[in-house]
């Protein structure tokens, strides 16, 4: 009886990390409808997709091996679709150059890579080993894509600024993160359970660098940096890797900044026009 309530309340879990993990995997549709409508990727790279499908494919195949994982298979095999198709998507409306890098790309990491994978796993490997080979695998890969964030981490605090950073989605990212790594618990995963402790403590730490630099004020050196397009993880078994934001600079912010610097010149200019004409007076008299 207690088993079956465990295994019941895993699912319910399982459940709402696959609606979470949907949600986030949906989170780059705007980006893409951007890119559509400019006909153009613009600055957005190829990598984080590429990325994430590769993560999918491997969570996918681990998934396949063990028995009762259902909701890792449906979960990874959306990722598996979606991703292919922003890739798809990605490579008709890029440049030539990033057409051809990104190609390359993904023949030699999601084809080449991979398939070599599943070689070694079916021929060297067997049974169970497999499987635990194939679930280390996953965490290693979950990891390092996991340290990736860092970097944009570093940068919010180095120009207090969260424009690249919604709050929703790294709320959304975290809640995932708890959801499969009860599951994994539950189910006594290990691989499913551990990469998830350092995506809801990554994502956790985004919400607080949210909450202290919501209302800062930006500082210049921001304006020295290049633009962010790429700020947060996603679920280690939703497939992780770091999505672009579909956020542009404040155009008409900069406008209203630059008319105030001329209005400013102006005025001192003309008081130091009228300086010099009192002076010319005083010399006069």
């Amino acid at each position: 009886m207690a088993v079956t309530s465990i295994l019941h309340l895993a699912f319910t879990f399982g459940i709402l990390g696959n609606i979470i993990s949907t949600m986030v995997f949906l989170a780059p549709v705007p980006t893409f409808i951007r890119i559509f409508k400019k006909k153009s990727t613009e600055d957005f790279q190829s990598l984080p997709y590429l990325m994430a499908l590769f993560s999918s494919m491997l969570w996918l195949y681990y998934a396949m091996l063990k028995k009762d994982t259902i909701l890792l298979v449906t979960i990874n095999s959306f990722g598996c679709l979606i991703e292919t198709t922003y890739i798809a998507i990605y490579i008709v409306y890029a440049t030539r150059e990033s057409r051809v890098s990104t190609i390359k790309l993904l023949i030699s990491m999601n084809m080449g890579l991979f398939s070599l994978i599943l070689l070694l796993a079916h021929f060297l490997v067997s049974g169970s080993v497999r499987v635990k080979v194939l679930g280390w695998l996953c965490v290693a890969l979950s990891v390092c894509v996991f340290a990736a964030p860092l970097n944009i981490l570093k940068q919010v605090i180095r120009t207090k600024s969260v424009e690249f950073m919604p709050f929703t989605l790294s709320f959304f990212l975290t809640l995932s993160a708890v959801m499969w790594f009860a599951y994994g618990l539950l189910l006594k995963d290990l691989c499913v359970a551990l990469p998830n402790i350092l995506g809801f403590i990554l994502g956790l730490l985004q919400m607080v660098l949210y909450g202290i630099y919501r209302n800062a004020q930006k500082v210049e050196e921001k304006k020295k940096l290049p633009a962010l397009k790429s700020i947060v993880i996603l679920s280690a078994v939703g497939g992780p890797g770091i999505y672009p934001v579909d956020a542009e600079p404040d155009v008409n912010g900069g406008a209203e900044e630059h008319d105030q610097t001329e209005e400013s010149k102006e005025d001192e200019k003309s008081m130091e026009a009228s300086q010099d004409k009192l002076q010319s007076n005083e010399c006069a008299v």
